[in-house]
């Protein structure tokens, strides 16, 4: 167990630091079937323990809708699980390559080699997903892993940290607990890696820190995803997609759709159709059992806030469900129309289950207004017309796309995942996870016939004649 007071805890995470560390210089490179038992470990622990998982996180919640917990964290941590250990044999193996023509018959291969000790620091909006997704690409990767956990989900942590501790040896996989000061010091433990997902400003820090060891990183932060509505495409459908993408754990998820661009002239029907999505997908509004709470009082706030000062600059605000909040701190899902870019909530990550709209005439003002903003973690857009998906995902850049919907390009173990710019760097997921987490290390094999003994020194009229030849 790891003690909560700041020095204690920072001690025991050195110790566990060096416990790896040693432990991987003595065993530097489990075998395929190793790396499947510990992949086997991950699933035995998230499957026997389900119930558990989701009440926990439900506690930190306030309320946490048990049945996002199992379909938005449960199943797509046991689905990267299961998806590495179908596959790692096969990645694991050597790349052949095609060595150059001037240095045959001598042979090159891409070798895979674990890279040691990972640092994984896990947020609080989805705290068992965005920390079983990656352990299960390091694990996949050979790799050791110290495990982080948000301190704004307390119950969650001491639930991991019980259940790492059954399924798994502490030099293989550990979890270390502890607040603000633990989170600083966590970055500056010299990992052979380091993946943070969280928020933009921390994750500016956690490089900072990370750079005094020159250690790698993975950031996966986040930003102001826009969602862009074609002309001509069904109201009712874009709705219904966009408004469920901004109300999954209500709103707080770093690729839900931040703001929406509608098409000018359909702003209120796309309000209307909103608004009955919400009554179909909540009939009992903000206090619906499958509607999830904000994290806790200080991000309620900051939520309002947004809203107060969109409010007060002219906007209008207008509430999708009857009856207001809900129990404890289950916020509303709301439309805000008439906004601007002098809008807190325009230039901020809203995080939360309230939408910003604005419309424009022709899909290049659209493009135009994205690209002239920080690059998101997510684009949306909506149109069953091939020329023009074809245009906005050539004309914008951002960390990934969902055509036709939200959030489900993050569920896709084929694709990489991962921002660009401010919304982060590096991918994982599947084989891309791996592969972060994987030296991939260039061979050259010499053949004893070696040409290159022509190039050796003192030089002389044949050496003239090649590299005439080289160099023509």
């Amino acid at each position: 167990m790891l003690p909560q007071d700041p020095a204690a805890a920072l001690t025991e995470l050195r110790e566990l630091f060096d416990l790896q560390r040693n432990a991987f210089a003595r065993e530097p490179s489990p075998s395929a079937g190793e790396r499947r038992g510990h992949l086997d470990a991950l699933c035995r622990l998230l499957r026997d323990n389900a119930g558990e998982i989701a009440a926990a996180i439900d506690a930190d919640f306030g309320h946490r809708s048990l049945y996002e917990t199992r379909l938005l964290e449960i199943f797509p941590s046991l689905e990267a699980a299961r998806h590495a250990k179908a596959r790692v044999g096969r990645w694991m193996r050597p790349e052949r390559r095609r060595a150059s023509v001037w240095f045959w018959p001598a042979r090159v291969e891409v070798v895979k080699q674990p890279l040691g000790v990972m640092g994984i620091i896990a947020p609080w909006n989805y705290p068992l997903y965005l920390a079983a997704g990656p352990l299960a690409s390091a694990l996949a990767a050979g790799n050791r892993v110290i495990l982080k956990p948000s301190e704004f989900t307390p119950r969650f942590g001491a639930l991991l940290r019980d259940l790492v501790g059954r399924y798994f040896a502490r030099e293989r996989v550990a979890v270390a607990l502890g607040g603000v000061e633990l989170a600083r010091a966590f970055a500056q433990v010299p990992f052979d890696h380091i993946l943070f997902s969280g928020s933009t400003a921390v994750g500016r820090e956690v490089m900072r820190a990370a750079a005094e060891n020159l250690t790698p990183v993975t950031l996966e932060l986040g930003g102001k995803s826009p969602a862009i509505v074609a002309r001509g495409f069904p109201l009712k459908v874009a709705a219904e997609k966009i408004i469920l993408g901004k109300c999954l754990n209500a709103g707080q998820t770093c690729i839900a759709p931040d703001y929406a661009l509608l098409p000018q002239g359909t702003e209120e029907a796309f309000v209307e159709e909103a608004r009955r999505a919400v009554g179909r997908f909540y009939p009992e509004g903000a206090a619906s059992a499958d509607y999830s709470a904000i994290i806790n009082s200080r991000h309620h706030e900051r939520l309002t806030s947004l809203v107060e000062d969109a409010r007060q600059k002219g906007a209008r605000v207008i509430e999708l469900s009857a009856g207001g909040s809900g129990p404890g701190r289950r916020m509303p899902p709301t439309i805000i129309t008439g906004v601007d870019d002098g809008m807190r909530i325009m230039q901020e990550e809203i995080f939360g289950p309230v939408l910003p709209v604005r419309t424009y005439r022709e899909l290049g003002e659209a493009l135009g207004y994205v690209g002239a903003r920080p690059r998101p973690l997510a684009l949306y857009y909506f149109d069953y017309d091939r020329e023009g998906i074809d245009r906005v995902l050539a004309e914008s850049i951002s960390g990934g796309v969902t055509v036709n919907d939200t959030l489900f390009h993050i569920a896709q173990n084929e694709l990489p995942f991962g921002g660009v710019g401010p919304s982060g760097m590096g991918h994982y997921h599947g084989q891309d996870g791996f592969n972060t987490f994987t030296k991939r290390k260039g061979v050259l094999l010499q053949s004893r016939l070696a040409g290159t003994r022509l190039l050796q020194p003192p030089y002389g009229k044949l050496a003239e004649r090649l590299l005439r030849l080289m160099l023509r």
